[in-house]
């Protein structure tokens, strides 16, 4: 059963919703729609004290190594924590209270080509069973292909049966943003969300366009239950109208 996925954006030290593919790596400006006066620490509590899973800390860009670290510590082994992740500092992060470590742009050169030793080196750092792969993506000729530093720039790496099939011998879950509706809170991408569910060799999260309740049931529809969906936007717990944390937490309840 498609279950509720909560998680913590880090932007500038706050935690923020922010419009993907925004982000400008030079001046650090992006399209909010939510900064919280709450910490980091204030929101990994409540997923803890409410028996939430497998969500995930991610670091957008640089300034937010505190606000990550006071996360983890606030739920620890209850979190995956991305952004910056790389050989040389995952298994810091998993000794510092992640349950695991996503990984995308460290996958890839700076062309965009992939790299599977890298990722190779990582599963022997740290073992597959503690990685997820983020394989984030913006609509392309081909279907969908992964974006890299922010969602910004494409690589050459398709997100397709035979992918997923392939990089599972590599990780733990995949996480899936769709970009190009990340933060609109106008709807999920509802044909990912359908190749997804039958393309799905690993535990699976989407990400992006979530505006109601009721997506969590169009996505266990359409993936079969295999997909499960991170709500950001459009929940009150950040300014949004769309969707009651409480109701979402409800919803995982029934699904035990």
């Amino acid at each position: 059963m498609t279950k509720f996925r909560p998680c913590i954006d880090l932007h500038q030290g706050k935690v923020k919703q922010i419009v993907g593919g925004t982000l400008d790596d030079v001046t650090g400006a992006a399209e909010t729609n939510f900064v919280s006066e709450q910490s980091s620490a204030y929101f990994a509590a409540r997923y803890r004290e409410d028996g939430l899973t497998g969500g995930h800390v991610i670091k957008l860009g640089p300034g937010n190594e505190d606000a990550a670290l006071d996360a983890l510590r606030a739920y620890p082994n209850g979190l995956q924590l991305g952004g910056g992740v790389a050989v040389e500092n995952a298994a810091f992060y998993l000794g510092a209270g992640a349950s695991h470590v996503i990984v995308t742009s460290m996958l890839f050169d700076s062309e965009g080509c992939f790299r599977e030793e890298r990722l190779q080196q990582l599963v022997t750092e740290v073992g597959r069973e503690q990685v997820v792969l983020d394989l984030s993506c913006r609509r392309t000729e081909q279907g969908w292909s992964v974006a890299m530093n922010r969602w910004q720039k494409l690589t050459d790496l398709d997100v397709t049966a035979d992918t997923l099939r392939e990089l599972s011998a590599y990780a733990a879950e995949f996480l899936i943003h769709a970009a190009d509706v990340e933060g609109k809170c106008q709807g999920v991408d509802e044909e990912l969300v359908r190749r997804l569910g039958a393309w799905a060799p690993l535990p699976m999260t989407y990400a992006g366009g979530a505006r109601s309740l009721e997506d969590l049931s169009l996505v266990q529809e359409l993936s079969g239950g295999k997909v499960d969906l991170t709500i950001g936007s459009a929940l009150d717990l950040f300014g949004g109208c769309g969707a009651r944390y409480a109701d979402c937490v409800a919803w995982n309840a029934k699904a035990r």
